[in-house]
């Protein structure tokens, strides 16, 4: 099979690159390879199915804080195709996206079919190839032509994308091209954690808190959950991103500091003498204070030596210290990680030292091409990691179809 270009993935950067390639210059014969018997995979079950296509931050600047790895590469791209080219594209082929309270944006069906169904009728409208069950086995590079051997025959192109994800295979492959690979580690999973303190009140969500890694540098802050298994939600899945070489060093042992209440210790005391004349008639159990979940409240009091019964008014010094302390440096032991499957995210790929950010082309051989997460790129969550295969499938297209 011949073709002008050969896309091997069909996952969101794979397709969208293909059909703006298709699109901005039709004499181009285009083909998606794709190993699964569907594409679309990662689009289907992010955001619990609903798709998080982007998230709204307009200013590059801020937007590649989100990025782990890929952070100061990305801040070109961004400025050649954003967030507001991600929702513009979406809007002029009929699928409306709608901003969420935390940024993140979906499609206003909530449902990610949505995009599926957007990208395989563009796919159709501009004449682009899907070969399904087409797993590579094989990539070469002779007189300027690309040989790629698959389970179901081989193609020839003259340019070569490559939009595969997390696939070990494909990175074997392209360590013949000279490229390096960066090792992969999980990069978004939750912490496991075994505690009293958290027992038995899964999905409490303490709103805002802040949370640090013992003995790193590693902080972050934003809403917790407390799962059946541990802790959850984007203060933890940030430090997940942003510790991942960290923590799979430690192998995923290690002590976090989270204060529940964003207050330093000393503060807090200041407020727990005064609550102790103001309520001292009243039982601690049952006045909660700081706008925390009631059975959080009551597991913290309970930790700090008082039962329901404690009035504030007997507390000694001892108490108020050991709430306080509870409030605002609770340290947990985390042994371990469980990972959402659908949508696992790796830090890891082909080492970004070896790219030409300006066009995404591999700078060992002229005309591969590289998008999304095949490259040592990834996020927090919130619809960053979609953005970033947007982004680089789009300049991959500009400087194919020319």
């Amino acid at each position: 099979m011949q073709k002008h270009v050969i896309i091997i993935g069909g996952g969101a950067a794979g397709f969208f690159a293909a059909i703006n390639i298709a699109e901005q210059n039709p004499d181009l014969k285009v083909a998606i390879l794709e190993r699964g018997k569907e594409g679309l995979g990662k689009v289907k079950v992010s955001g619990g199915g609903r798709c998080n296509v982007t998230h709204a931050e307009f200013i590059p600047q801020e937007l590649i804080l989100n990025y782990p790895r890929g952070e100061k590469e990305l801040l070109g791209p961004f400025h050649q195709f954003m967030t507001g080219d991600t929702i513009e594209w979406f809007e002029k082929r009929g699928v409306e996206l709608k901003v969420e309270e935390d940024g993140r944006m979906f499609p206003v069906s909530n449902s990610s079919q949505t995009i599926i169904d957007c990208f395989l009728n563009e796919a159709k409208k501009h004449q682009v190839e899907v070969f399904y069950n087409h797993s590579v086995k094989s990539i070469s590079n002779q007189n300027k032509i690309f040989q790629i051997e698959t389970s179901n025959g081989d193609f020839f192109s003259e340019k070569v994308l490559i939009a595969t994800g997390n696939n070990p295979k494909i990175w074997n492959l392209l360590q013949d091209f000279g490229h390096s690979i960066s090792k992969p580690v999980p990069s978004l999973f939750t912490f496991n954690i075994k505690d009293e303190r958290i027992k038995d009140i899964p999905g409490v969500v303490a709103k805002d808190v802040d949370v640090k890694v013992l003995e790193t540098s590693l902080w972050s802050e934003g809403p917790l959950l407390i799962t059946h298994w541990g802790m959850s939600a984007p203060s933890i899945l940030k430090l997940s991103a942003f510790g991942a070489l960290e923590l799979a060093k430690r192998d995923y042992k290690f002590q976090i500091e989270v204060n529940f209440i964003k207050l330093p210790f000393e503060e807090c005391l200041e407020v727990l003498k005064t609550l102790k004349q103001d309520l001292a008639k009243k039982t601690v159990f049952k006045t909660t204070q700081f706008e925390l979940p009631k059975r959080l409240w009551h597991k913290l009091v309970f930790a700090s030596n008082m039962n329901e019964d404690s009035r504030w008014a007997d507390l000694n010094k001892l108490q108020l210290e050991n709430l306080a302390s509870q409030l605002t440096q609770a340290i947990f032991n985390v042994d371990g990680k469980s990972t959402f499957k659908e949508e696992f995210v790796t830090a890891g790929g082909v080492n970004l030292k070896e790219i030409n950010f300006k066009t995404f082309e591999s700078k060992y051989v002229k005309n591969l091409y590289f998008a999304g997460e095949v490259l040592n790129i990834d996020a927090v969550t919130g619809g960053f990691n979609f953005q970033n295969a947007w982004t680089g499938a789009y300049i991959v297209s500009q400087n194919i179809s020319k």
